[in-house]
């Protein structure tokens, strides 16, 4: 059996797009952490005074908007590509016939 002189073309996948399930938990955790943001923003309310009240109360209003438009701001699908990687050549000893 001859082997050939050319190392065999390997694909390789790291660049493969995120898939839709891993999109969807960041969005889910940007989601939760700006509603945790306005539970802070509540407390804040009931403690302060001045400035710092309006802030917060500001936020507990504006935040549940722009939450649900970063939850649903989905990345649009990129079209992904298959990058060539050379393997490592085969330094295995072989018994010569």
């Amino acid at each position: 059996m001859g082997h050939s002189k050319e190392p065999p073309v390997v694909h390789t996948v790291t660049s493969a797009q995120t898939s839709s399930t891993d999109d969807q938990s960041a969005r889910v955790k940007r989601y939760l952490t700006m509603m945790g943001l306005r539970i802070v923003c509540f407390g804040v309310v009931f403690i302060t005074t001045g400035w710092l009240r309006w802030v917060a109360i500001i936020g507990a209003v504006a935040l549940p908007y722009f939450a649900v438009v970063v939850a649903n701001a989905v990345r649009p699908r990129e079209v992904g590509r298959i990058t060539p990687v050379s393997p490592e050549p085969d330094r295995t000893k072989r018994l010569e016939q």
